[in-house]
């Protein structure tokens, strides 16, 4: 019998990117003449596909020559910071408790691959995970797609994606998923559960416990919102 998985976003999850984004924004957006949205605006990018982003934050087509322009300035100078992002306190324990308990972990992120698996690596966390997928450097390649791509290549038995945006929420759901909302990341409560996250916690402890009652209840949530 297969064991249980349960997948991981990356940003705002498993690690605490908000600083490393937000110098690389400010100096791609600087280099390319535009002026600096501020942290708010900034965090709120933190997602979707860097096209889409972008091309929201500077109100053009993601199609748009300049969107191109700006990411391609903002991944030059996030390949020399992502080495310095923090992971999240007590994440590396909960994922070994997981792990402990006979569950498979898994990551679908929408940070490019190329960047994702160096993230996990100077997190000391990417040996933890049996999968790790994420979109490469071309197109706008959604989380469900994303996501999609992570469970063919688990198999079967997965149970739930941890996210802490709306997309997280809706692409576990397209696939069957449940929505487990972190709140220590990017996203809001109130984002989570506008979505409809089928259950929100507020610290990794809370997250394992919600985990293993999910995985010894066939797939369903044991419990409501953790608060």
């Amino acid at each position: 019998m297969t064991a249980p998985a349960v997948l991981f976003d990356l940003d705002g999850v498993l690690a605490d990117s908000r600083a490393t984004i937000t110098r690389g924004t400010r100096a791609a957006l600087a280099e390319r003449g535009h002026r600096d949205p501020g942290v708010a605006r900034i965090a709120a990018m933190i997602g979707p596909p860097l096209q889409v982003a972008y091309a929201e934050l500077l109100g053009l087509d993601p199609a748009d020559a300049e969107v191109a322009a700006c990411v391609g300035a903002y991944r030059a100078r996030y390949r020399l910071l992502l080495h310095e992002t923090p992971g999240f306190p007590g994440m590396a324990e909960a994922l070994d408790a997981l792990a402990a308990a006979g569950l498979r972990l898994g990551v679908a992120t929408s940070k490019p691959l190329p960047f994702a698996e160096p993230v996990l690596a100077a997190l000391g966390l990417r040996e933890r995970f049996a999968v790790v997928e994420g979109p490469s450097f071309d197109g706008t390649e959604f989380k469900t797609a994303t996501l999609g791509r992570a469970l063919a290549a688990l198999g079967s038995g997965a149970l739930a994606l941890v996210g802490d945006r709306s997309h997280d929420v809706e692409a576990a759901h397209a696939h069957g998923l449940v929505a487990i909302g972190a709140t220590w990341g990017i996203g809001t409560r109130a984002e989570l559960e506008t979505a409809g996250a089928d259950a929100i916690v507020d610290t990794p402890p809370a997250l394992v416990e919600v985990v293993l009652a999910l995985a010894g209840s066939n797939g369903r949530v044991a419990g409501a919102r953790d608060g």
